[in-house]
């Protein structure tokens, strides 16, 4: 990664409806711009983020997606109202962020829940996207969240069971998502944290087998942190991120003419290689790399796979 950096330029866009998106911008205000789309939902960005570009190269642009990181109202706050964050209310988002800093274009990185959004914003907006890199490709369809929310399991049943005996024993044989979403709107806090560690447990199971990954990566949060990105994510995942079934792979072909790169973990666990590969033989103009010692939190290797795109897309 790149060293550390501060922004010359953010604020909070205000979306018009009770929202205040956080945004910021690095690196060279001339370079060629490029928006880091975090995963989740719920995650927010880091300061990390800002060191994945070349600062001489790029003008980076950071947001945090509705209700977490920086943005307001904040998600850890169970009166925090999540009926205006959509997929498509991030994807207006995004389109008015580009359009108050005066952007054209803009290449799109990111990955896991970032996968699914930057397709969902660049098939509404394909002529607004000069490239796209995609890592740990998702387009959250049915199949893929039933798979890391119960397929999974059949590689770690000790741990899904605790993540079924998370929820009330009456929701246990019903929709497990729904529940936890339920559970981390309850006014008790103690509930709420109950629930969230119990989720990221769960997902770090998950990830666990990815010797050259990072473990723990959802648990190590702050508290409030944690609790939003779980709300945020059994609120999405509960309701199928608001996409028709298979809707992304479908209108791949919006993508045709936008060079893109997808880098995908072939021991990705969580987000099976089959999602990515499916959608680089749908996209006509994508190249799927294949990351042989990564799973779905990264590897070395991946880093530099992501650098090399990084660099062949700076011109």
């Amino acid at each position: 990664m790149y060293p550390p950096i501060e922004p010359y330029d953010h604020g909070h866009l205000d979306t018009g409806d009770g929202h205040l998106v956080y945004w910021e911008v690095c690196g060279n205000p001339e370079g060629k711009p490029a928006l880091v789309v975090h995963g989740g939902p719920g995650s927010g960005c880091s300061p990390n983020h800002r060191k994945t570009f070349d600062p001489e190269r790029y003008k980076i642009i950071l947001f945090d997606q509705r209700n977490c990181g920086r943005s307001l109202p904040h998600a850890a706050d169970p009166a925090a109202d999540l009926s205006t964050n959509t997929t498509h209310h991030l994807v207006a988002d995004m389109e008015r962020l580009r359009e108050h800093l005066g952007i054209d274009k803009w290449l799109l990185y990111g990955g896991s829940w970032g996968s699914t959004l930057m397709l969902a914003y660049a098939e509404a907006h394909p002529s607004r996207v000069s490239e796209m890199i995609i890592v740990a490709v998702t387009m959250t369809r049915r199949s893929e969240t039933e798979w890391l929310y119960e397929g999974v399991g059949r590689f770690f049943p000790e741990q899904w069971q605790r993540f079924r005996e998370g929820v009330p024993e009456a929701d246990r044989d019903g929709d497990l998502l729904a529940a936890y979403a339920r559970l981390l709107s309850d006014p008790d806090p103690d509930v709420r944290a109950k629930a969230a560690n119990d989720w990221a447990a769960w997902e770090d199971a998950v990830i666990s087998l990815e010797v050259n990954g990072k473990p723990n990566a959802y648990s190590d949060r702050p508290p409030a942190a944690l609790v939003a990105f779980v709300r945020i994510c059994a609120h999405y995942f509960s309701n199928h991120a608001w996409l028709e079934e298979g809707v992304l792979l479908r209108d791949a072909h919006k993508l045709a003419g936008i060079p893109g790169l997808l880098i995908h973990g072939r021991f990705d666990l969580g987000s099976p290689l089959g999602t990515a590969w499916e959608l680089a033989q749908a996209w006509p103009d994508a190249r799927l790399v294949v990351v042989d010692d990564s799973g779905h939190t990264g590897s070395d290797t991946m880093r530099k796979e992501i650098h090399a795109a990084q660099d062949a897309f700076a011109g």
